[in-house]
């Protein structure tokens, strides 16, 4: 009889506890969410909560686990259960304080606006420490949580004698995932590329979409995705056409007859450019680039404020400067000359 009457006010107990935190949990997420008119507030809370409340939780099973009447192996088989709880929590809660970080950075920092430079520089050094803290907080949560077995201790103790080899073999097998983690730091700090970058990378233009903890995702301009290992970056050359700025000099080229004027042309080519919504006002300019024997070329160079604002006006500009020749200066477009020799003509 007094074991079951010690069994039920163990289980008392133990409900009372688990009301209590649940209570505590209630009125401290109602605390919280006073705060959810500041938006950033409110999507902290958001990440952090979930993690937040088991931990009430194992602390009133931890109070209450020595009130209750087990064997002392039915105890320890619960206190270590409530360790790896405890770890996996804490694990969890890391995780979401990085993805609150992430989300508050994102926030902060839009990759939207006109003038991004400095935006997705700083987008680009918070994804991959982002990237590698959660793999960083993961080996390490799972490592902790291994270490609680009496087997796995056991193991490592005996493993210290061969560290060496086994330190030897471990390198050559994780050598990619290191160098790329190691590549991915690099590039984090150094910044030759960011994210939304406009690159050219094997023959491909196109932008920077996902910086991941072992490769980059290259969004091409035709919807394709090209996935290349974080190390290429850092042993091959390529191109960066934001690196900088995103401002970038288009070049037209066009092939013409010799008797072409060239003041009519530059006075077109500023008319053009003056109606172009994708140029922006540094410079245009007409120059004779080339000649050959049947023809000369003549090279027109525009700006515009990005990549795809100077592919459109480069389009723009060719196609209008070739349909003014034509509807004005017909015969100056390019042709072949011949001369027909009499005196060498059959009889």
């Amino acid at each position: 009889m007094p074991y079951h009457s010690g069994t039920a006010a163990a289980v008392v107990v133990v409900a009372a506890l688990l009301l209590a935190a649940f209570l505590f949990n209630r009125v401290v997420a109602w605390l919280l969410c006073r705060g959810r008119q500041h938006e950033a507030w409110a999507g902290f809370v958001r990440q952090m909560w979930p993690a937040l409340e088991p931990l009430s939780y194992l602390f009133a099973l931890a109070a209450a686990g020595a009130r209750l009447p087990l064997p002392a192996g039915a105890l320890a088989l619960l206190r270590h259960a409530w360790a790896i709880a405890l770890i996996a929590t804490l694990t969890w809660l890391a995780l979401r304080a990085l993805g609150a970080g992430e989300a508050l950075v994102r926030r902060r920092h839009p990759a939207t606006a006109a003038d991004n430079l400095n935006d997705r520089r700083i987008l680009t050094q918070m994804r991959v420490l982002i990237v590698s803290g959660r793999v960083l907080v993961t080996l390490l949560g799972l490592s902790t949580a291994l270490t609680t077995f009496p087997m796995v201790r056991t193991l490592g103790a005996s493993l210290l004698a061969s560290a060496g080899i086994a330190g030897i073999v471990v390198g050559f097998a994780a050598r990619p995932l290191l160098s790329n983690l190691l590549a991915g730091l690099q590039l984090a700090l150094t910044q030759p590329l960011r994210l939304d970058d406009v690159v050219i990378v094997q023959g491909e233009w196109g932008r920077i979409e996902e910086i991941a903890s072992t490769y980059v995702v290259v969004r091409i301009w035709d919807e394709r995705r090209l996935i290349v290992p974080l190390t290429w970056f850092i042993e091959n050359p390529f191109q960066n056409w934001t690196h900088t700025s995103a401002a970038l000099t288009g070049s037209v080229h066009l092939w013409v007859d010799y008797r072409t004027p060239l003041a009519p042309l530059r006075a077109e080519l500023q008319r053009l450019c003056r109606a172009a919504p994708d140029w922006d006002g540094r410079a245009v300019v007409l120059q004779v680039t080339d000649s050959g024997p049947q023809a000369m070329q003549l090279r027109a160079l525009v700006t515009a404020a990005d990549s795809a604002r100077a592919w459109n006006l480069r389009c723009a500009i060719r196609e209008g400067l070739i349909d003014f020749l034509q509807r004005e200066y017909p015969q100056c477009l390019p042709r072949w000359r011949g001369e027909l020799d009499s005196a060498g003509a059959a009889p």
